[in-house]
């Protein structure tokens, strides 16, 4: 299979078609190989325009969704970006040829240690994937001038905003799991953070970020 080719293909029907005008965000998919992140049964449908399952209830999100979450904050090449649920390291790797530097956290140890090795062989040495529970982020190297969750959540986790630098960019697909999910942007600003829905997708969730039941008598 001719994956510059796909690769090409997905840009032009999927990426440039949907409203995403962001050059740097466009390069960026045009130059990450998509299949490079994916098991060899998998990767002759790197580029189709669905999530891709990678088991334990995890996805690769579709492209578009992914050029989305990444154009909407308008990445610099100086932010610190965190990616929430970075999964096999697609999205950080995308995110990394226009930020200045990415940490991707991931609660999956087989997917972060697929993500390493895969960074590694890529060259994104400016990626770093670290382990631990999606929910509460990475204190450690916060604040981040963008935080982009890899999948849809119910609401974004208070310890997560909190490390949103001042001026910084948080960016979620909100769902209920009722119907199509709104793709938000939020915003820090003098210590307040406001938000606006910028897309509207149809994303799974992240595990563990569903909505909670709700009980009535």
């Amino acid at each position: 299979m001719d994956y510059a080719a796909a690769r090409a293909k997905m840009v032009a029907n999927q990426i440039r078609t949907n409203r995403i005008t962001d050059p740097a965000v466009i390069a960026a998919m045009e130059a990450v190989p998509r299949e490079a992140f994916l098991p060899a049964n998998l990767q002759g449908i790197a580029y189709i325009d669905e999530d891709v399952a990678l088991g334990g209830g995890r996805f690769l999100l579709e492209p578009l969704v992914t050029a989305q979450l990444l154009q909407v904050p308008e990445l610099a090449g100086d932010d610190v970006v965190l990616i929430v649920g970075c999964g096999v390291g697609y999205d950080a790797a995308v995110a990394a040829q226009i930020a200045g530097a990415v940490v991707g956290l991931e609660s999956d140890p087989g997917l972060a240690q697929t993500a390493r090795r895969v960074l590694a062989e890529q060259g994104f040495s400016m990626v770093t994937v670290v382990e631990g529970p999606l929910a509460q982020g990475f204190a450690r190297q916060a604040p981040y001038d963008v935080i982009v969750f890899a999948g849809a959540v119910a609401a974004p986790p208070a310890a997560i905003t909190e490390q949103l630098a001042e001026g910084g960019r948080m960016v979620a697909v909100i769902a209920d799991g009722t119907g199509v999910g709104r793709g938000t942007l939020f915003v820090k600003t003098g210590g307040i953070v406001s938000h606006r829905v910028a897309f509207d997708a149809a994303t799974p969730f992240l595990a563990g970020f569903e909505p909670q039941p709700q009980f009535s008598f």
